[in-house]
C-alpha cells in the first residue's frame, strides 16, 4: 500500500509541476518585421498611446512598445534577415492588432485624420462595436468596444 501511495503522490507532484509551468506562462510581446519602424513608432506612440520601453537608435531599429497597462508589448523592427510581409495585401482577419476603445467612433475619426484607412465598422448583437482600420503602412488595427468585456480593464 505504501508503494501505491508513493506512486500516486509522485504522479500528483509531476502533474502539479507541469500544470504550474503552463498556467504561469504570460504573454510578453508580439513582434513584427516592418519597413519603417522609426515612423511606425512615432505614429503608434502619438496616436495609439503606446509608450517606448526600449529602442535601438540604429538598424534594425528594434523598438518595444507597451500598452497603457504596461503588461503587453509590441516589438517592431526592420530586420533584413527576413522578408517584410506585405501587410497591406493581407486580409485583416489573417493578422491584426486589436485595442480596447471606449469610444470607437471618435477614435476612428481621430485615427483616419492621422492617416489610417477605414476597412470596416461593425456592431454585433452582443453590443460590441468593432472598427477595423489600416495604419499608414497598411497594417491592420482593430478598435474593440466589447458589449461584454473579455479582459480585465476592458470595460
Amino acid at each position: 500500500m505504501d508503494r501505491l501511495r508513493l506512486a500516486l503522490w509522485a504522479v500528483f507532484l509531476i502533474f502539479k509541476i507541469l500544470t504550474v509551468t503552463y498556467v504561469n506562462m504570460k504573454f510578453e510581446h508580439f513582434a513584427l518585421n516592418v519597413e519603417n519602424p522609426v515612423a511606425m513608432t512615432e505614429w503608434y506612440t502619438t496616436h495609439l498611446g503606446l509608450s517606448i520601453v526600449r529602442q535601438l537608435k540604429e538598424s534594425p531599429f528594434t523598438t518595444f512598445l507597451a500598452d497603457s497597462s504596461g503588461q503587453i508589448m509590441l516589438e517592431i523592427y526592420h530586420n533584413t534577415l527576413a522578408d517584410v510581409p506585405v501587410y497591406s495585401k493581407m486580409h485583416p482577419l489573417v493578422l491584426h492588432l486589436a485595442f480596447v476603445s471606449h469610444h470607437p467612433v471618435e477614435d476612428m475619426l481621430r485615427l483616419t485624420a492621422a492617416g489610417a484607412i477605414l476597412e470596416s465598422d461593425q456592431k454585433l448583437g452582443d453590443g460590441s462595436h468593432l472598427v477595423m482600420l489600416r495604419d499608414p503602412w497598411g497594417f491592420s488595427i482593430q478598435l474593440c468596444k466589447r458589449g461584454i468585456p473579455m479582459i480585465l480593464g476592458g470595460k
